[in-house]
C-alpha cells in the first residue's frame, strides 16, 4: 500500500473506484509531469448523496463534506493515470465550484473540504493555489464539483 493510501486509511478513508464520466471526457489526463482532472462530483457508489443548492436544500456543512468526497474522487482519477499516488509531487491548483443559493456567500468555506483533505493526505505536497466559484447549477444538480491539477514525479 502506498504512503498516501496508508494516510487515507489512517483517516478512515479508502480510495474509491474512478467515477464514470457523465459526458464526453476522461476523468484525468496526463501531459508531461502534469495531471489534470476533469471536474469531479461527490459520487459515492455511483450516486450523488445530495442534490440542490448550497444555502437552500444543502447545508454548508454537508456541502463541505461533499467537497471532500470530490477531492477523494479526484485523487482516484489521478491514480488511474499514474498508478501510484506517492508519485504526486505537488497539488498545483484546485478549482471548486459550488451551486449556491443566490444569497449564499460561504463558497470558500465549502471548498475548504477539498483543500483540507488534500493537505491531510499529502502534507506539504497538498498545499495549492485555489479558486472557489459560486455557480447557478452543476451537472446532475450536484451541490459541488472539484477539479485538481497535480505535478508528478517521472516514472
Amino acid at each position: 500500500m502506498s504512503k498516501v493510501e496508508s494516510k487515507l486509511a489512517e483517516l478512515g478513508l479508502t480510495l474509491p473506484e474512478v467515477a464514470a464520466p457523465v459526458a464526453a471526457y476522461v476523468p484525468a489526463l496526463r501531459t508531461g509531469d502534469l495531471v489534470f482532472t476533469s471536474g469531479q462530483l461527490p459520487v459515492v457508489g455511483g450516486k450523488l448523496p445530495s442534490t440542490g443548492k448550497v444555502g437552500a436544500e444543502v447545508s454548508p456543512e454537508e456541502a463541505k463534506d461533499l467537497a471532500r468526497i470530490c477531492a477523494l474522487n479526484a485523487l482516484a482519477a489521478v491514480k488511474s493515470v499514474i498508478g501510484d499516488l506517492d508519485r504526486v509531487e505537488q497539488v498545483v491548483k484546485v478549482v471548486g465550484f459550488v451551486a449556491a443559493a443566490p444569497d449564499f456567500i460561504g463558497v470558500p468555506a465549502v471548498v475548504n473540504g477539498a483543500s483540507e483533505l488534500l493537505g491531510a493526505v499529502l502534507g506539504e505536497a497538498g498545499v495549492h493555489a485555489r479558486s472557489a466559484v459560486g455557480v447557478a447549477v452543476l451537472p446532475l444538480d450536484s451541490p459541488v464539483e472539484v477539479e485538481i491539477l497535480v505535478r508528478v514525479k517521472s516514472a
